[in-house]
C-alpha cells in the first residue's frame, strides 16, 4: 500500500514537471555553459500578441512568411529577433528536414508530434529545424510556414545545405 502511495506520487511530481515545462511563465535557467541561454521573460509579449506573431524567412531569393505558436520557446524566439535577424546554415537531414544551430540555447517544449511539411521546430533548444516531410518525435514546435506545400519547400531550400535568415514581420 505504501509502495503504491510513493507510486503514485511519483507520477504525480513527474507529470507536473512536464506540465511547468510547457507553461506560460518564465522559465529559470541555470548552470555555467558556455553558450548564451535567453529565456521568455516575457518582456512585454502577451498572449494576445503571440496569437498572430508571424515571422520571415528569408531562403534562396523567397521570403517565406510563417506564423507562430505561443509557448514559452517562440516568445524566447521573438525576444531574440527583436536584436536583430538571425542568419543559420542548415543542413538536410534524413530527406525530411533542413537544420541548424541557432546559436544560443532556447527554453524547451517538447511535445511527441508528427511534423507536417512546412512546421517549423526547435530542437534540443539551439537547432532551428524546417521540417519538409512527416517525422514524428518529441520536438518543441515553434510554429508553420503559410502557404506552402512540401513540394513547394524542397524546391525552395534546395538539395544539400542552405543559408536562411529569420527576422521578425513588420
Amino acid at each position: 500500500m505504501i509502495m503504491g502511495k510513493a507510486r503514485l506520487l511519483f507520477f504525480i511530481f513527474i507529470y507536473s514537471m512536464f506540465a511547468m515545462a510547457c507553461s506560460p511563465e518564465p522559465e529559470i535557467l541555470s548552470g555555467n555553459n558556455s553558450e548564451t541561454e535567453i529565456s521568455n521573460g516575457n518582456n512585454n509579449l502577451d498572449e494576445e500578441n503571440m496569437s498572430n506573431s508571424t515571422i520571415k524567412i528569408s531562403v534562396n531569393g523567397t521570403t517565406l512568411t510563417a506564423t507562430l505558436k505561443d509557448n514559452v520557446s517562440t516568445r524566447a524566439l521573438v525576444n531574440l529577433l527583436k536584436e536583430g535577424p538571425l542568419t543559420i546554415n542548415m543542413n538536410d537531414y534524413a530527406g525530411m528536414e533542413k537544420v541548424g544551430p541557432i546559436g544560443t540555447t532556447l527554453p524547451q517544449c517538447n511535445e511527441r508530434i508528427t511534423t507536417q511539411p512546412g512546421d517549423l521546430i526547435l530542437y534540443l533548444g539551439q537547432y532551428f529545424v524546417i521540417y519538409y516531410a512527416p517525422n514524428t518525435y518529441s520536438l518543441t514546435p515553434l510554429g508553420k510556414i503559410d502557404n506552402t506545400s512540401g513540394d513547394e519547400l524542397i524546391r525552395i531550400l534546395g538539395n544539400g545545405d542552405v543559408t536562411v535568415t529569420i527576422s521578425l514581420s513588420e
